[in-house]
């Protein structure tokens, strides 16, 4: 399933840079190598964004108010709104990849 969401996405140039890494990460199955490469990449702060961009989902779909998630990782309640909308979309990226992580939890 392709899922477009143009919503956020930067402009074409950056957009195709972008894709480019996209294709790239959905070609290696060495995850140490994805983590390092992420190192490289991104600074401390821009990882601990990240990956509080992927908590705040992850509460999102368990359940969890947005208030809760906003005290529990510091986070604004804009940031949690918009990921909250995202999940309510129809064919929301963030619902397909929730599902692939579920199925691969069940299958470890």
């Amino acid at each position: 399933m392709r899922i477009k969401n143009t919503s956020s996405l930067p402009h074409e140039k950056e957009n195709d840079s972008v894709r480019e890494i996209c294709k790239l990460l959905a070609g290696i199955s060495d995850e140490k190598l994805i983590y390092d490469f992420f190192g490289c990449l991104f600074t401390a702060g821009e990882l601990k964004d990240f990956a509080n961009r992927w908590h705040l989902v992850k509460e999102l779909d368990a359940g969890t108010t947005q208030r809760e998630i906003a005290t529990k990782y510091n986070m604004s309640l804009c940031n949690i709104t918009r990921g909250s909308r995202e999940l309510k979309k129809k064919n929301s990226a963030f619902k397909v990849v929730l599902e692939i992580l579920k199925k691969s939890s069940e299958q470890e």
